[in-house]
């Protein structure tokens, strides 16, 4: 099993759906548009990280992991802003996919219920990313695919990272909520989109 594999491996268990192979050919279709997109998710993943040293400054192990992460995916943010002036592609403003705010609706109102299902959330928005990493790498330009692939370790420990937290704050093992969330997760990867994101579904 190369490198990759060990990496992909706990990923493509914890998925409950593989991308299907229309959302490639839809990415590969619009290759532009998955950089600009590609931009806002690193910028929002460092954000969301930010939010949670905020919301919950009484998280030691929470507050370094955090922090660690949010410098992490701003220096994947600053990546792709230069792969994307090389390119000559303008950092245009889009819209969201319905993919983050459709997950985030499963969130309990409650703590640390709360929490936990804003770190399950987490893990999946990493592993969803990882997995489209490695499998739109290959098809992609040599230095795109190199930068993709050179995302994957990163991607690969946020995943444990978000996953290993939401586990130790819990008050109860945490398997009934990663299969509910991972439902809505893999319906939202599955089912049809009018606009391509990366995290977006199928084209109608």
């Amino acid at each position: 099993m190369n490198k990759t594999s060990e990496l992909l491996h706990p990923i493509l268990n914890f998925l409950q759906c593989e991308t299907p192979e229309a959302w490639v050919s839809w990415a590969l279709a619009n290759r532009n548009l998955m950089l600009i997109d590609h931009c806002n998710c690193e910028k929002k993943a460092a954000s969301t990280a930010l939010s949670l040293i905020y919301r919950y400054t009484d998280r030691d192990e929470l507050l370094v992991k955090m922090s660690k992460l949010a410098r992490e995916e701003l220096r994947h943010f600053e990546q792709v802003l230069k792969i994307m002036k090389e390119r000559k592609i303008k950092y245009e403003t889009i819209t969201a996919s319905r993919y983050a705010k459709a997950l985030i609706k499963e969130v309990r109102t409650y703590e640390p219920a709360a929490l936990v299902d804003k770190l399950i959330i987490g893990a999946y928005i990493e592993a969803r990313s990882c997995e489209r990493f490695a499998i739109i790498a290959p098809l992609l330009d040599e230095n795109l695919g190199d930068f993709y692939r050179s995302l994957l370790k990163s991607e690969a420990r946020h995943f444990t990272d978000y996953l290993d937290l939401a586990q130790s704050y819990a008050e109860e093992d945490i398997s009934e909520r990663v299969d509910v969330i991972g439902q809505t997760e893999a319906k939202l990867i599955l089912s049809t989109d009018e606009e391509f994101r990366f995290h977006s579904g199928v084209p109608r």
